[in-house]
């Protein structure tokens, strides 16, 4: 089994969203910004440079969402003949500099601000979903209840 591992923020301001368009192997949808980590590099390191690649944003991360994983059988993939453990670490991030621009030569080709009301409405992957429902069951402070 081959294994990927992947970080990806979560930006929301006021009732945007910021999402990258996934355009890779005949198959596209609007997803988190965010990718595979390279080498040793630690998933924040990974997140912040793989939302300035696909966003042109400066980003901080604030805090760990969650780690959401998933299998990919072999007969789905477009390389590799083994199936692949994704694993997908989401945190939430906030812009903290940069100019919104879009990816060239990657595996997203735009990246765009949505207001939140029209996300069920896009072709999207599941992870946006999955990041939505992790960051709703954040507290808004960021400091959990008391137990």
């Amino acid at each position: 089994m081959d294994i990927r591992i992947a970080a990806y923020g979560v930006i929301i301001e006021g009732e945007r969203i910021l999402l990258a368009h996934w355009n890779e192997h005949g198959r596209s949808g609007w997803t988190l910004p965010g990718g595979g980590i390279e080498g040793d590099e630690h998933p924040i390191a990974g997140a912040r440079r793989e939302i300035f690649e696909e966003t042109g944003y400066e980003a901080s991360v604030d805090r760990l969402l969650g780690i959401d994983t998933m299998v990919i059988p072999a007969e789905r993939r477009h390389t590799g003949a083994a199936p692949l453990y994704a694993l997908r670490v989401i945190y939430r991030a906030r812009v903290t500099g940069g100019e919104l621009r879009n990816e060239v030569g990657g595996s997203s080709d735009e990246a765009r601000w949505f207001d939140l009301a029209v996300v069920p409405d896009l072709k999207r992957v599941g992870l946006v979903d999955i990041a939505l429902r992790l960051n709703a069951a954040e507290p808004a402070d960021g400091v959990p209840p008391a137990a």
